[in-house]
């Protein structure tokens, strides 16, 4: 840690900004209010080193005024008043081996259902040689410890003194989330750090509060984008009023079913959904709904890709070509449904964000 703070000090005013900052930083005392158990995962950048509290703040208000009961949990706890909860396990300095060091006894402690993972900035600084493979090392050491908790994994916001290491880095990341996704964990893509720049970077490593309120709106987009990860496993709420984050990335219109079974007994819909996007690029999602009451053993989804579109990563299915027309057919764990199931499929595309064409929905 000593030595990520000497290449820090240009940018953060000194080394002393930094300790002072961490020295803020208290063991939590255990915030909890019954609500879904969040646990917020990193490095100085989660904790919040320039605006205390950091994306949290903006992600609680979020959640709490779409209806939501949310429970952040950690060790560790600090943030400004107007952040509801503010316990995290985000540590200042830290590494991925020594978070993967702590891990198993948080997740033994705290039990959260999601985790929210941005973590490996000071891989880049300290030793970026194999910094993805470390993190799949953590990312197989939570779903082995916490097999039923949803685990959004994202890319590395931008970090100017060590851009190449980073877009390294994060290049990785999307086939790390896929693999484990075919394996049927509950693992998920975030990509924090296309709706980042240089300009949302208070020091040049940590976020500003523009940079902050980019961060949330992106965690609340993959929030809602797995309803699993805002309940308990045993239902859904309904969410009050209709949620409208700020800055970019930016959600998607209300989505439009398309491909309507023939078969009253049997068939699919698909519903796309934007879940981020941003310059030259954008996350879809789309569910696949089981519209009978008959179990349906396979199903395949049909979609056409705009001009300029090409999908860079997909989980959750297998698809017969990145652009175009393709068809994407269920992986091996999520084909089969019951009566009105339904599962997803996600993938990041470059190009804009217009929404794939010729929708439709075929099961068997």
């Amino acid at each position: 840690m000593e030595k990520f703070i000497r290449v820090l000090g240009a940018g953060v005013c000194g080394a002393a900004l930094l300790a002072g900052t961490m020295m803020a930083v208290s063991p939590a005392q255990a915030e909890s209010n019954g609500g879904v158990r969040i646990m917020p995962l990193g490095d100085s950048i989660t904790d919040g080193l320039t605006v205390p509290g950091g994306y949290r703040i903006s992600l609680w208000q979020k959640l709490v005024a779409d209806g939501h009961t949310i429970d952040f949990v950690g060790s560790l706890s600090n943030g400004p008043t107007n952040l509801g909860d503010h316990d995290h396990e985000g540590h200042s300095g830290w590494r991925i081996d020594q978070v993967d060091a702590q891990i198993v006894s948080w997740l033994r402690t705290y039990k959260p259902r999601t985790v929210l993972l941005h973590l490996g900035t000071n891989d880049m600084v300290q030793n970026s040689s194999g910094a993805s493979g470390r993190l799949a090392s953590l990312l197989d050491r939570i779903t082995g410890t916490a097999p039923d908790t949803e685990v959004f994994v994202s890319t590395i916001i931008p970090l100017p003194m060590a851009d190449s290491a980073v877009r390294s880095f994060n290049a990785a990341i999307p086939d790390i989330v896929r693999t484990r996704a075919a394996e049927g964990k509950h693992v998920h893509l975030v990509d924090l750090y296309k709706a980042l720049t240089a300009s949302d970077l208070a020091d040049n490593v940590h976020p500003n509060s523009t940079g902050y309120a980019k961060m949330a709106a992106v965690w609340y987009d993959a929030l809602r984008s797995v309803p699993g990860s805002l309940t308990d496993g045993s239902n859904t709420p309904t969410p009050s009023g209709t949620p409208t984050p700020s800055g970019t990335p930016t959600p998607s219109d209300t989505p439009t079913p398309s491909g309507t079974p023939t078969d009253p007994g049997s068939g699919c819909v698909a519903i796309h959904r934007k879940v981020n996007g941003w310059s030259g690029g954008f996350q879809g999602e789309i569910t696949v709904r089981n519209s009978g009451t008959a179990p349906i053993k396979s199903w395949s989804v049909g979609m056409t890709l705009a001009a300029g579109q090409n999908i860079s990563s997909l989980w959750g299915g297998t698809a017969t070509g990145k652009s175009g027309a393709i068809t994407v057919r269920n992986a091996s764990y999520n084909g089969t449904l019951a009566g009105n199931g339904s599962t997803t499929f996600g993938f990041v595309a470059e190009g804009n964000d217009t929404a794939p064409a010729s929708l439709t929905c075929t099961a068997s």
